[in-house]
This record gives structure tokens, sequence and C-alpha cells, in this order.
């Protein structure tokens, strides 16, 4: 087994393989899977176990009669080999690597597979999540809030979905920042296959690539509420960008709230049915998202420090929208107008003026601060 995977020291190489056994197993959740290992010490003596004493803990028939089968001891066999992958991991809920906050859940995933740098796991992450079916202007919106937020420090979490998801990971991407996806299949059996290249991406750039299921499991509709609950489980806060009331997003935010977690949602039109998510969340008592500060005020300490260099510094760069602010407050639309550029480079460039501390925005105009 690779030197650089992540494997507990107390757990020897049979009780690995008995834990990816039962892990393996139909209808073995996570409350399941602990109270096996409760209930019989060790997954090896679980594994070993009359079907007797099995029934006895209200444990299905069919994990019973499974836990001998040749497809089980292959499907370990299996993840036993992957980890042999330099980039790949297994972290399980009783090792001292496995991220803190995700432990506190009662449902806490038994063991998480990991290909990439699994200690971004115990940074702080704030989840953005959002319709699959994304207008531009949200994809706008989330791509510019994520890079700002991943230039502040934060490690970008979601769920390689299409939209939303997808345009939050590119925009930590673009700020050389870090991001976490979590997928609701197997690591092997990557979904949606057109993010693919973004998957690999996540990886190369230092990210991670995060499930609790194993490495063949194709998409299921019902496991994609399960990883829900480790994006939101990961991180300290939820931001919600775009969501129709009936999406998975809304799940995910609700399941952040019971955990503890802080809710954002930014808001829209209200003649855009994407943004009736979003509201409903606000009226549910999420927090209302304007600007980049809304949320690093709110989680000021919780970001981890980028790097600031001290070599060659010169007089700022004085961007032309600063130029304009300076002269008098604008709205968003009204510094597209002065300024020639797409709305979409607007906002990018006022979230980093904003997270810079050079403009703020008041009652909905952006004002240029005193240096």
């Amino acid at each position: 087994m690779s030197q650089s995977a992540l494997i507990s020291p107390a757990v020897s190489p049979a009780e690995l393989e008995a834990r990816l056994r039962l892990h393996c197993l139909p209808e073995l959740g996570p409350r399941r899977f602990r109270k096996l290992l409760s209930a019989f010490d060790s997954a090896s003596a679980a594994l070993s176990a009359p079907a007797s004493a099995w029934r006895s803990l209200g444990l299905p028939q069919a994990c019973s009669e499974a836990r001998r089968s040749a497809t089980v001891r292959e499907r370990a066999a299996h993840s036993l080999a992957w980890l042999e992958g330099e980039t790949q991991h297994l972290l399980m809920w009783d090792d001292p690597i496995y991220p803190g906050l995700l432990g506190e859940l009662t449902d806490a995933p038994p063991l998480l597979f990991v290909q990439g740098d699994p200690t971004l796991l115990e940074q702080p992450q704030l989840a953005m999540v959002g319709s699959r079916r994304a207008s531009r202007p949200g994809l706008d919106t989330a791509h510019s809030f994520a890079r700002s937020l991943a230039g502040g420090g934060f490690v970008i979490t979601s769920g390689l979905a299409l939209g939303i998801d997808g345009a939050a990971h590119q925009g930590a991407l673009d700020a050389n920042g870090k991001t976490v996806a979590v997928l609701g299949t197997g690591l092997q059996c990557l979904y949606p296959a057109r993010h693919k290249q973004l998957a690999a991406t996540i990886v190369a750039q230092g990210g991670a690539l995060v499930s609790e299921l194993p490495l063949d499991c194709p998409p299921h509709a019902s496991n994609f509420p399960r990883r829900n609950r480790i994006i939101s489980g990961l991180s300290v806060g939820v931001l919600v960008v775009e969501a129709s009331p009936s999406s998975g997003s809304l799940i995910t935010a609700r399941l952040a709230a019971e955990q503890g977690r802080e809710v954002y949602a930014i808001p829209g039109s209200i003649h855009h049915p994407g943004a009736r998510g979003c509201h409903q969340l606000i009226r549910e008592g999420a927090t209302l998202v304007e600007s980049i500060e809304d949320i690093l005020q709110a989680l000021r300490g919780w970001q981890a420090q980028p790097p600031v260099s001290t070599e060659g510094k010169t007089q700022p760069f004085s961007h032309p929208l600063l130029t304009l602010l300076r002269a008098a407050p604008h709205s968003s639309e009204a510094l597209v107008v002065a300024s020639g550029l797409q709305l979409a480079a607007v906002l990018a460039a006022l979230t980093e003026l904003e997270l810079e501390g050079q403009v703020v925005c008041e009652n909905g105009h952006w004002v240029a601060r005193a240096p």
C-alpha cells in the first residue's frame, strides 16, 4: 500500500479489509455500521458473528447474507488496490485525521474515500450550492463569489453538479484557491460526465474529490441527499446562489441549519423562478447576502489568511471602477453604463475591490472607501 495513503495506524490490514467489506453491504448505512462496531468492537468480529447476533441488532437479513459473498470480497479488494495510488486516501470516522466538523454528525460517514489532498477537509470550508439550470447572471455571481471567497482564505466546497456547483468550483480554481467536490457517486463513477475534466483539474490544483460511497457506485437519486449532508457537514456555512423551491440545494441549506451551520442566500428578481428558493430561505431565517462582506463579516476569524508578499510593493493600480466610485456612488447597473464593461466583469471586479476593502455596498449603491 502506498506510503502516502492516509489510513489510521491503529487499524490492521485485516480490520481495514473487514471495514471495506461491511461498507459494501446493502442497506448498511452509517448508523448501522456504527451499531455493528459498537456491538462487536471490530469489523472483523462483526463479520464472523452468527446471523442470529445480526438479527438481534435489528439488521436486515440482506446484510447478514451478503457479508461472506464473493462480490463483497472482490469490491473490498478493489478498494484496497485503489488505495495504492499516490493521491488516493481513506479516512475513517474513528481516526484523528477525520474532519472534526463532519464527525459531529450523528450519521457521519464511517468511511470517506478522498482523491487529492485530504488535509483540506480540516480547513475552513464554505459550501456553495444552487440550481443545475442556473441563469447566466447566477453562474457569474457564483463564480465571482467563489473566486473572492477562495482568495479570502476559504476552501470552496460543492457537489460537482452542473450549474452553480460547477461555477463555484471554477471560481475557486481561477483564484488559485482550493476547492472540494463531494460526489453522490463512487469516485470511479464521476457524474456528470461533462465535469470529468473539472474533477481532474480540482485534484491537479491541490483540491480534493470526496465520497462516502463505494468506488464503483453509479448515480442513484437517493444518494444525492446523502451527499448534501456531507457538503454542509464539512462547512462552516452554506451559501445558496440561485435555486427553485424544489431544488436539492434547499435540502442542503436545511441540513446545514439543523447541523448548526450558517445559511446564506442571495436574493433575486421576484420575476425569476430561480430566486424563489433563496427568498424562501431568507423568510425562514437565512442571512440575506448582497455582497461578499456580508459573509466575511459573519465568518470573520474562520478563514485561513492567504499569504501576503511584501516584496516589490509599488503604488497600487487604480481600477477604472474605483475611479468612477471616487467621483460618486453608483449602482452595479450604472457602473456597466459608465464603464462600458459587461455586467459579469463589473460584478467580478466589485467583489475583488470589496475583498480588498476599497469599496462597500450601501443601500444598493457602491461607494469607494477612504484610503
